[in-house]
């Protein structure tokens, strides 16, 4: 998601709009791969959030549109704290993808590395957190494959600073799904992508962390390894392109982290690291030996807190109540024998009835949304259980294979060791048995056929302790690859069980909500038709400054245009 500027309603059709009958986009704040972002605020909840809509020039691609709910699944099933939370999905009556997101507030890494290279240890900070959200979803078969500094958003949480948060799964993919791309299509960032997927290859775990490699370089250096006035230039580069060390372009960057860097950026994927927790160790690592100075004091940077939520701009069916007593109290003082025209008293009488079915329905909708919302936790609280014990075992298979590989290395070592003692024993046989059949006696042609046969014992043995090392190693990282299959397997079960609850329960907020808007409207005319009537009456004047203040603070919202304020402004009330 890329930062653009605050569009007005004027500017976008869509602001004001109600999306799948409860969330009012309010402004515009981002665009995604496939869509375009709004904050957006729920009618009657009070509850702000991120909703992103699928851009509409891809409306008509439906393998697009299958990526979407993908993101959604794909975010919803890693349910990591470094990964964007995501709250709702569904489609509109008009056929439009939405997705509802947490909302949240901060700057993009991109704006960050626009401004030069970090400090180390800020740098390594933001690289070991991504990298422990990618660990996570790839070891429930999650594939970002559009990782990027624009999608890396740095927030404050917990007093925590650059808290990150991955955005915009949008070409994630689940392992072993059928895929949705047309075969050999490119996908992604060229600035980021993997050589792999330069040639139009399947995009696997080692994708996201070359691109983890670019951001690294960025980091140490201030800019791309690669860059290019086109496309296909880049894309070549990215395939055969060796990049610049970065201490040849800054030579007070950090030698380890040129390091890492360098090996996330090998072309051949098999010189990367095995996988992110093998990543994540060495910036472990990396970060116990710099000093423990933080980032903002070295640098000598103030890090201002992000600015709140923007308040609603509806006052909210609380206000509704207190609205139609000072309609009631214009109409008094106006009609004081109760002679007012009918349509008067008909629409006062619709606006305390709306009021009260307004306020009943607010705590209909609140108390669905607390049954939704504890479920919603219970359903995270053990997704990321379910995660925690992935990633736990995930990470011993990943220790145990690389321990395996290096066992792999010694059984080759001593397997090339015993070739070569086989044919330096099976010449001293020779020679011995050569010596035998002549008669001749050599004892050091004897002595060295018998030592020959000795090292080959030996290294049979040695061999067959590897071996046996090895195998014993690869079968404990088959059980651990078992047991990970198995908790994915639940996870993916429980995911399918829990959405179709939550969409029982989304369906009941979504009709009531319905109800609520049409409530709003209907209070929002019958306002507008006793200001018709009232606003030039001089005995209602401080009544109606006093409603006009009062909408003014609690503000509006677009179905509630509250018409007459502008004629009000404009026309002295004698």
């Amino acid at each position: 998601m890329r930062s653009v500027p605050p569009k007005t309603a004027s500017a976008d059709p869509m602001i004001g709009k109600v999306v799948a009958g409860r969330y009012r986009l309010e402004a515009r704040v981002g665009e995604g791969g496939m869509g375009v972002v709004y904050r957006a605020r729920h009618v009657l909840i009070d509850r702000v959030v991120a909703l992103k809509l699928i851009r509409p020039d891809l409306r008509g691609e439906t393998h697009l549109r299958a990526w979407m709910l993908r993101e959604a699944r794909a975010a919803n099933r890693v349910d990591h704290a470094h990964i964007i939370d995501i709250h709702d999905i569904g489609e509109t009556e008009e056929g439009e993808l939405y997705l509802v997101m947490e909302y949240l507030v901060g700057t993009p890494l991109s704006a960050e590395l626009a401004r030069g290279p970090m400090p180390i240890a800020r740098g390594v900070d933001i690289l070991e957190q991504m990298c422990a959200a990618l660990a996570r979803a790839h070891d429930l078969g999650v594939i970002h494959r559009d990782l990027k500094s624009d999608n890396i958003l740095l927030t404050q949480r917990g007093g925590r600073k650059d808290f990150v948060k991955i955005l915009d799964f949008g070409l994630a993919a689940i392992a072993r799904d059928p895929r949705l791309a047309p075969k050999g299509a490119v996908f992604g960032a060229p600035e980021y992508m993997s050589p792999e997927q330069a040639r139009g290859e399947e995009a696997g775990p080692h994708s996201d962390l070359y691109a983890l490699g670019v951001l690294c370089y960025e980091m140490l250096t201030g800019q791309l390894p690669f860059r290019a006035n086109d496309r296909e230039t880049l894309l070549e580069l990215q395939r055969t392109g060796i990049p610049k060390r970065p201490r040849s372009i800054r030579p007070d960057a950090h030698p380890q982290g040129e390091s890492i860097a360098m090996r996330l950026l090998e072309k051949d994927i098999r010189k990367r690291y095995r996988d992110a927790h093998h990543l994540q160790e060495e910036l472990k690592a990396l970060q116990r030996s710099l000093p423990s100075t933080p980032w903002e004091i070295e640098t000598g940077e103030a890090v201002p807190a992000p600015p709140p939520p923007p308040p609603p701009q509806s006052a909210g069916v609380t206000e509704w109540a207190n609205r139609t007593a000072l309609f009631a109290r214009m109409v008094a003082r106006a009609y004081p024998a109760g002679n007012a025209p009918p349509d008067v008293g008909t629409a006062l009488t619709q606006l305390w009835d709306l009021a009260a079915k307004a306020n009943k329905l607010e705590g209909e909708v609140a108390s669905h949304t607390r049954k939704l919302d504890a479920l919603e936790r219970r359903g995270r609280a053990l997704r990321a259980e379910i995660g925690r014990k992935v990633e736990e075992l995930a990470h011993e298979e990943s220790r145990v294979m690389r321990e395996a590989a290096v066992d792999g290395e010694d059984v080759e070592k001593c397997r090339g060791e015993l070739t070569g003692a086989e044919k330096v024993a099976l010449e001293a046989k020779q020679l011995a048995d050569s010596a035998t059949r002549q008669g001749a006696f050599d004892r050091t042609v004897f002595e060295r056929a018998g030592a020959t046969a000795a090292i080959v014992q030996a290294k049979r043995e040695q061999l067959a302790r590897y071996e046996t090392k090895k195998n014993a190693r690869e079968a404990a990282a088959r059980d651990l690859r078992r047991q990970i299959e198995e908790l994915r397997g639940q996870l993916a079960r429980y995911a399918e069980a829990l959405e179709e609850d939550l969409s029982q329960g989304r369906e009941k907020v979504t009709l009531r909500t319905r109800e609520g808007v049409a409530f709003e409207k209907a209070f929002s005319d019958a306002s507008n038709l006793l200001l018709q009537h009232l606003r030039n009456k001089p005995e209602c004047r401080d009544l109606v400054a006093e409603l006009l203040t009062a909408h003014t603070q609690g503000g509006s919202s677009p179905s509630e245009s509250m018409d007459a304020k502008p004629a009000l402004e404009k026309r002295p009330v004698n």
